[in-house]
């Protein structure tokens, strides 16, 4: 109904200005556009009386999320089998699964849910969601509403949608499916969406794909004039991930260059904030990062700097540490350089099921009861971060979801973590209280907060 709605608010858009000449209309046109305008639903109410919602109005001050929408299901229609709850080896049975908790699926409604092999302790039949039905994305951009979360940014891995994927005639319509269901969901509740394109395994020469990818998606949903679209300055944001990484990626970066002077001065496309994601030591240019003193010039060329952290150390106390270390010295390197600052922090990690083949350990950056995410927001933000992003919202299969799961998750043949003794809701709950922390309602005091966590709903 919204993707309706989103279209008409479009073709109303275009008529209004239209009717703003000073030209003599037909009686005819007066009174259908009044009834239009008179008739509409409260959603296209907001949508065509205001430009951005406030969360969507720039990124200090505020809590953001990654969201990798990925989850299929064998019959949900887009011929991608159990995408994502499957180990490496493409199997999801009792003993091989690729996720290291179960997700909460109690609010979702029976109609579109997916039975699975597995079974919970009572003998029922555990059941998953597939991230292509709108009602997971409404839900899930509600609990970020509910819960105080600004907004997310879609993970868009490019090679999946431009072609370099074996599957991609089947992962690019299904995941066109999902930025659809989550730009309505962003509507309806107000929440901010931005695409961040994840460049991983693209190969040299084919950024014209991306930006051809970005052009089809802006015809099709009008993203740049969408009032839930993520703003910086006035300026949509576009998140480009994986640039300035030591593992051996063909493009380079004067390609990655190419495409940011694309998406901030292309004449229709353009007029873009560009958020760059890229390693724990991009300042120092070593480890994990190129030492390409070009690497740096690039960095002034965008707007915001995400650095991403995810699994590069663990512990609240050695969490702490990393003011001094990392948040401090590089947030001061981004003033010094006019571009902010975004941080990546993450609540834990564990990905032993989907490379049990490997002898992944599990439960490998334990959460300690929510005290690891909390300090690392603390440091961040004693060491100078204006706005935060947490990695992921659900993504079950690294173990860095904040997202409600299941505390009586599947028994049997395979393992999975819970959030006990806390309830389903806890990291949505301390995200809250992160975004509280970063408009200065609370302390950055070491100790978490206190959270209210009464809460009956285990499934």
């Amino acid at each position: 109904m919204i993707a309706q709605l989103r279209s008409t608010h479009s073709r109303s858009r275009q008529l209004i200005t239209h009717c703003c000449k000073p030209a003599v209309l037909p009686v005819f046109i007066i009174i259908t556009l009044g009834a239009f305008i008179a008739c509409r639903p409260p959603e296209l109410e907001t949508a065509v009386q205001q430009t951005t919602y406030p969360a969507a109005d720039g990124l200090q001050g505020k809590v953001f999320t990654g969201y990798q929408g990925w989850y299929r299901t064998p019959t949900d229609g887009t011929g991608l089998g159990w995408e994502h709850y499957e180990t490496i080896q493409e199997t999801f049975v009792p003993g091989e699964v690729g996720i290291d908790y179960w997700p909460n699926v109690s609010e979702l409604g029976d109609a579109i849910l997916y039975d699975t092999p597995f079974q919970h302790a009572d003998g029922s039949v555990a059941r998953v969601f597939s991230s292509v039905d709108p009602v997971v994305a409404d839900t899930h951009v509600r609990w970020m509403k509910e819960y105080g979360i600004d907004g997310l940014f879609l993970q868009r891995f490019a090679v999946d949608v431009v072609g370099f994927h074996h599957q991609s005639d089947l992962l690019l319509p299904s995941n066109n499916r999902i930025l659809e269901n989550i730009q309505a969901a962003a509507n309806r509740h107000q929440r901010a969406f931005a695409v961040m394109y994840d460049l991983s395994g693209m190969p040299t020469g084919e950024m014209q794909r991306v930006m051809d990818d970005w052009k089809d998606l802006n015809d099709q949903d009008d993203l740049l004039h969408d009032p839930a679209y993520l703003k910086q300055s006035g300026r949509p944001v576009v998140a480009i991930w994986g640039v300035g990484f030591s593992d051996g990626r063909k493009y380079t970066l004067e390609e990655v260059s190419e495409l940011i002077a694309f998406f901030k001065h292309d004449p229709k496309y353009g007029g873009c904030a560009i958020v760059l994601g890229v390693p724990t030591y991009w300042r120092s240019l070593d480890r994990d990062a190129v030492s390409d003193p070009a690497f740096h010039d690039l960095l002034r060329e965008a707007d915001v700097v995400l650095p991403w952290y995810v699994g590069r150390f663990g512990g609240a106390e050695r969490a702490l540490e990393l003011e001094a270390e990392l948040y401090g010295p590089d947030a001061t390197w981004c003033r010094e350089n006019n571009v902010d600052y975004l941080p990546v922090i993450f609540p834990g990690f564990s990905w032993a099921n989907r490379y049990a083949h490997k002898n992944m350990p599990f439960d490998h950056i334990p959460r300690e009861g929510g005290q690891f995410l909390w300090s690392q927001a603390v440091a961040a933000k004693r060491g100078g971060a204006e706005m935060l992003y947490i990695a992921m919202f659900d993504e079950m299969d690294e173990g860095t979801q904040i997202f409600k799961i299941s505390n009586d998750p599947p028994v049997g043949e395979s393992r999975f973590l819970t959030y006990l003794p806390h309830p389903p809701d806890f990291y949505l709950r301390l995200s809250g209280k992160i975004g509280e922390l970063m408009r200065n309602e609370i302390p950055a005091t070491n100790p978490l907060p206190l959270l209210d966590e009464s809460t009956t709903d285990e499934k």
